[in-house]
């Protein structure tokens, strides 16, 4: 590990999400986001967390623990300590027990953690999306982060003026854990998830933005599978591989965390629906939410 050059400003964020918790360590410059370290730990604090509205005292360990593990990490790639950034989102939100995980990883390691409504996140995450894209769209820009608990849709103008926004209780773990229990996937279940998240966005109404792009765990992986563009055809190549073959052959074959592969096809039923909302094809963003956070803070 380096540390930073001579007049570089280093800042860190730490994102606690429904699935995953994730370090994200760089600079921010004029032409966007210069990623220095990431690191993630699978650590599903939304796993059953509806059936019992709480996070169970192991767990509120095992976060603090990575959190902890996470801040020094930041500090060993010379991120001072007031700029490394901790949020929270769709889990802790609803986990009755929420404040218990903040005060656990506080007392832990020092970092106050701010937990984002679903205004914030969309907000964050269009920021992010917006200021990674490497070209300034020539009219509104569409953004959709699909978490593990909550999927944000954003329709705005970069780098981060937003104009509409919307938030749906409907993330990855959430839809794998209801519907999607096989491995893989039973032609049954994804007929049930689909028209689930079909339900969820009836309505659902955003301007038509010129394009669009996707951010978030399942949009990154579903790159290694079919490139950087998520249109109807993309979609359809992956959902018929990762139907046809269990998740551990998938995570060898793309190097992609089995984990992250068993949610994929519920990430992937959520972004099919999004692009038909939006109606324009996806693109894979190069930003989200931890970008969008470090962005605000060096603006600040």
């Amino acid at each position: 590990m380096t540390g930073p050059r001579l007049g570089e400003a280093r800042r860190a964020c730490i994102d606690i999400g429904s699935n995953t918790t994730r370090l994200l360590v760089a600079t921010c410059e004029p032409n966007g986001v210069r990623e220095i370290h990431q690191h993630r730990v699978f650590t599903r604090i939304g796993h059953g967390l509806r059936d019992d509205a709480s996070i169970p005292a192991a767990k509120v360990e095992e976060v603090a623990s990575v959190v902890s593990a996470q801040v020094a990490l930041a500090r060993e790639l010379g991120v001072h300590t007031a700029e490394i950034h901790g949020v929270a989102t769709a889990a802790i939100r609803r986990a009755e027990n929420g404040a218990e995980l903040l005060s656990a990883i506080e007392s832990a390691c020092g970092l106050a953690v701010r937990v984002l409504s679903p205004e914030e996140e969309a907000r964050l995450a269009f920021v992010g999306a917006a200021g990674t894209l490497g070209h300034v769209p020539c009219g509104p820009l569409g953004v959709v982060d699909v978490g593990g608990g909550s999927s944000e849709l954003v329709v705005g103008t970069a780098p981060d003026s937003v104009g509409w926004w919307a938030s749906f209780a409907l993330g990855s773990g959430d839809l794998a854990e209801d519907f999607l229990r096989s491995d893989p996937p039973a032609a049954d279940e994804l007929s049930a998830a689909r028209a689930y998240v079909a339900e969820a966005v009836v309505g659902v109404a955003p301007p038509t933005p010129v394009e669009a792009v996707a951010v978030g765990g399942s949009a990154a992986s579903l790159s290694r599978l079919v490139g950087p563009r998520l249109d109807a055809a993309s979609l359809e190549r992956a959902l018929a591989l990762l139907t046809s073959r269990r998740a551990s052959e998938i995570a060898r074959r793309f190097a992609i965390d089995r984990d992250r592969v068993r949610l994929l096809p519920a990430g992937l039923v959520i972004l099919e629906a999004v692009s038909r909302v939006f109606g324009v094809g996806l693109s894979i963003g190069r930003g989200g939410i931890r970008e969008g956070v470090l962005l605000e803070a060096a603006a600040r």
